[in-house]
């Protein structure tokens, strides 16, 4: 760590460094940021910064509001958009209390405490995610709602187009930040574009995550566009998903692959998927947490709506995607439902625990999905005991309350801050008169 610091600190020197942003995220997932001089950063790596965490959603209690920002030099990167004119850095930081303890509500300490966890049981928890998001002429709309960029569709190439040029940019700056890039295409919905991120470990991912949207609305911005992750912005368009691939390591080793087994998936990969089932409903409201997440997982367009796995089956909460022959280190299981608005820090140790709690009690696979779970009726799927996920952010609400893995994940600051924030904005979204019922009744009633 301290050769860490010092190449920072030398690289600040060398690159002519004018101001250092430390971000942090609060519990919903929004990015905080405060800037440093180059002078302060020494002494922010020995003796952190000090905010006041009651002004952050859901970091403190008032009476404990003290807080420490502690720069983490692993992750130090010139940001790219700033240009030479006054360089400006960036590192994460890890948040403590004035005696140097983790702060509990800290999302970031959250999934490190998890994979700690996953680390004593002997597992390296690896995440690949597609991360989908809407390109908006404005972020202002009229009574047609928001209007899209373009009207392409699914791998559409539209030459000269906003989308293609945006794309290029964002991968060419998430390059520089030493994020890799595996695709980035135009997606189903009108101006909705996808760009999916390499493997990495999940802590190195979530940090990705945070970056990437960052990067995403600047040069949104620069292209005189509005770029947003909104699960659903429009109401008769695709919602925007964050799927994301996952696996556990044993050392070198794909502890989900096993030759010669169905699908080539160990029997820890399958006992990890039926967590992941078991579990869905009780983190619906972390990786689905707001209202709007609801009208993408139950309007169409590929969202899964029921809890059921199956190979190669999009319609599926968690896929098996098809194995490449003697390629066991690429076998992974995907989770569908989690949208681009989510928490990442929160989502993939929820996630995570889900999965480990199959593995440590040794969950049973249920028998998959093996046709269109849209296409099937509902006695079909009663039959075949897929169950819906929750229908509202209420009834996600409803799981939350109930589960003994998300208290013991997140911790019981962090759980009851997060109980109390959502059923809040369920009220507040429940009490609206909106459009539909003014067009529906006022004229008739």
């Amino acid at each position: 760590m301290d050769k860490q610091r010092d190449f920072v600190l030398r690289t600040i020197e060398e690159r002519g460094v004018k101001f250092v942003r430390l971000w942090f995220t609060d519990v919903v997932g929004t990015l905080k940021s405060v800037a440093i001089a180059p002078a302060e950063v020494e002494g922010a790596f020995t003796e952190g910064i000090g905010f006041d965490g009651s002004a952050i959603e859901g970091l403190t209690r008032s009476y404990e509001s003290d807080l420490l920002a502690n720069p983490d030099p692993t992750t130090f990167q010139i940001l790219p958009w700033r240009g030479e004119i006054d360089p400006t850095a960036r590192m994460f930081c890890d948040i403590t209390t004035p005696d140097g303890q983790p702060a509990v509500a800290d999302p970031r300490y959250v999934l490190k405490r998890t994979l700690a966890k996953a680390g004593d049981a002997g597992f390296t928890f690896y995440t690949h995610p597609e991360i989908e998001f809407y390109l908006l002429k404005s972020s202002r709309f009229g009574p047609d709602g928001p209007e899209p960029v373009d009207s392409a569709g699914y791998f559409d190439n539209v030459p000269g187009g906003t989308a293609h040029d945006f794309r290029r940019r964002s991968v060419r700056m998430l390059e520089d930040l030493g994020i890799s890039v595996e695709y980035s295409h135009h997606e189903g919905g009108p101006g909705q574009n996808e760009i999916d991120l390499r493997y990495a470990d999940a802590l190195t991912t979530a940090d990705n995550i945070q970056t990437f949207r960052t990067v995403v609305k600047e040069v949104a911005i620069e292209q005189g566009v509005y770029a947003t992750f909104m699960p659903k912005p429009l109401s008769d368009q695709p919602g925007s998903g964050m799927h994301t691939h996952m696996s556990l390591f044993e050392g070198d080793v794909n502890a989900f692959y096993e030759a010669g087994a169905q699908y080539q998936l160990s029997r820890i990969g399958r006992h990890f998927i039926a967590g992941l089932l078991k579990h869905a409903n009780e983190i619906s409201a972390v990786t689905n947490q707001f209202v709007n997440s609801y009208k993408r997982l139950w309007g169409g367009d590929e969202a899964p709506s029921y809890v059921c796995w199956g190979h190669n089956n999009r319609s599926a909460l968690v896929r098996v995607p098809m194995y490449k022959p003697n390629k066991g280190q690429s076998s992974r299981v995907e989770y569908r439902a989690l949208d681009s608005a989510a928490n990442p820090y929160l989502a993939y140790a929820l996630m995570l625990a889900a999965g480990l709690k199959g593995i440590e009690e040794e969950y049973e696979l249920p028998g998959e999905a093996e046709d269109n779970v849209w296409s099937l009726t509902p006695g079909e799927r009663r039959a075949l005991g897929f169950a819906p996920l929750p229908s509202s952010l209420e009834h996600a609400l409803e799981y939350l309350e109930e589960s003994e893995l998300v208290a013991e994940t997140l911790g019981e600051q962090m759980f009851n801050y997060v109980l109390l924030n959502k059923r809040r904005e369920w009220e507040e979204y429940r009490s609206q008169v909106t459009p539909f019922e003014l067009r529906r009744n006022l004229e008739m009633l």
